[in-house]
């Protein structure tokens, strides 16, 4: 690769890296962050907002954050992953011959939620985002049915990806990634309303090898016994 072409992507990466840390201990994983919050941390002395334009689309197009009338989201699981894959890049470096104070105590604020409780990271590029998303996840409550459909769908894609489930993912695997975040009960309505709004149909059978713990992790319906997998219908 040219020098020049080098620089270029090395300040693209920089930018990029700047953005979705600011956007992330903003808590854009919660809430919409503000462009004008966004700007204070992201923009740097003698450049404008409008300078950045190109990466906030270019990100935006990785599905890495999403754009509202009110201000900027950081998506799950990519937002996170191409977070952590530039902090881990070569490529990456602070600008100038001081960094900022909200730079550092983000970036320490990162390597200690990183580590907490996580002794080792898969090589994997699936486990590594699976552990990623799941170490900021499990911290943060569902409060809306919209948000656990976001979730929901999130959690079915990738397990029915990482574990090549042909389209079939067993409900007790989504009730356990989720967690805590809600109750079991809140989960069984909000995944039952899923089904009648044709997002997923909830199939009947049995777990792989009958086990009654997965079992109960499953859901039962007075009309339709019961469900043990969930196959998602829309796109």
């Amino acid at each position: 690769m040219a020098p020049q072409n080098t620089a270029l992507k090395s300040l693209d990466t920089r930018a990029k890296t700047r953005l979705l840390l600011a956007l992330w201990d903003l808590g854009g994983i919660k809430q919409e962050v503000k462009k004008g919050e966004l700007s204070k941390r992201l923009v740097s002395k003698g450049k404008k907002i409008a300078d950045y334009h190109s990466v906030f689309e270019e990100l935006e197009n990785e599905q890495a954050i999403s754009k509202s009338k009110k201000g900027y989201s950081l998506e799950l699981p990519k937002g996170l992953e191409v977070l952590d894959k530039n902090l881990k890049s070569t490529e990456f470096a602070f600008e100038g011959t001081t960094v900022g104070a909200w730079a550092a105590n983000a970036l320490l604020k990162w390597i200690h939620e990183m580590n907490c409780g996580i002794n080792t990271v898969n090589n994997d590029s699936a486990t590594a985002s699976e552990n990623i998303v799941s170490k900021i996840d499990s911290k943060i409550s569902i409060a809306s049915y919209e948000e656990f459909k976001k979730v929901a769908l999130q959690v079915y894609e990738q397990l029915n990806s990482d574990y090549n489930l042909d389209n079939l993912v067993p409900i007790y695997r989504i009730r356990r990634k989720i967690g805590d975040r809600l109750s079991r009960k809140q989960f069984n309505q909000w995944l039952l309303e899923m089904q009648a709004e044709d997002i997923f149909q909830l199939e009947g059978g049995s777990v792989e090898d009958s086990a009654p713990e997965k079992i109960e992790d499953s859901i039962t319906t007075e009309l339709d016994g019961l469900r043990c997998y969930a196959s998602k219908l829309k796109n």
